[in-house]
């Protein structure tokens, strides 16, 4: 099956402009950083970066192309649904792979997990995701998964996953047929501690910053 990983990116985020591009403390850039890691998982035939802003081009690195797409998938109201659409539309594959570069650290091996179990295993898409064991409560401060009066050990409780964007493994005829990047025969390949790290916020890069500067600089 052909493999096909592609990163979408805009240059105008509304969180935190240029989010993309910013460079950790050494010089080194988000997108860059990431790059270097998809280019190591032996299942992409090729990689891609899909952007309407061919400023971006000085980001990349040998072995990934560039993507133009349209103008309107910068907009607020455009979806992932949408990108995704609009890139196999232009690049043809059995099997798509969109990488996030605001979750820089999960490993090249979890990424080449998902393609596996997309591509040998029978699942229709895969993605990496953080295993949440904790007491949580929603909005109207109601538990959400245990009952108060009977607090059970977090160890106990039946873990959540919370999607981590680095990568979601899907093959074209289920997103054809569901519209969706994870169907409905996934499988989540489990992160943790650095790894599910994500960027939104200044914050969160300051904090990306530290990790990659005292742990993961190479």
């Amino acid at each position: 099956m052909k493999t096909v990983a592609f990163v979408p990116i805009k240059l105008n985020n509304q969180r935190l402009p240029g989010k993309n591009i910013k460079r950790f403390s050494d010089g080194t850039s988000l997108i860059t950083y990431f790059l270097k890691t998809l280019l190591t998982v032996q299942e992409f035939e090729e990689i891609y970066v899909f952007c309407s802003d061919e400023a971006i081009k000085e980001y990349l690195v040998d072995g990934v192309q560039f993507c133009k797409r349209p103008d309107y998938l910068d907009s607020q109201s455009a979806t992932p649904q949408d990108i995704i659409t609009e890139f196999m539309k232009l690049v043809e594959a059995d099997v798509y792979a969109v990488c996030h570069c605001t979750s820089p650290f999960v490993t090249s091996d979890h990424i080449s997990q998902c393609c596996k179990k997309v591509i040998n295993d029978g699942y229709d898409s895969s993605f990496v995701g953080e295993k949440i064991q904790r007491l949580l409560w929603d909005n109207g401060c109601n538990a959400v998964n245990f009952t108060p009066d009977n607090i059970p050990r977090t160890q106990d409780l039946e873990p959540l996953y919370a999607e981590v964007s680095a990568a979601y493994v899907f093959r074209k005829d289920m997103f054809t047929s569901f519209r969706r990047r994870i169907g409905p025969n996934p499988y989540i390949v489990e992160i943790s501690g650095v790894e599910a790290v994500d960027i939104d916020y200044p914050e969160d890069f300051e904090i990306a910053n530290a990790i990659y500067m005292g742990i993961l600089r190479r």
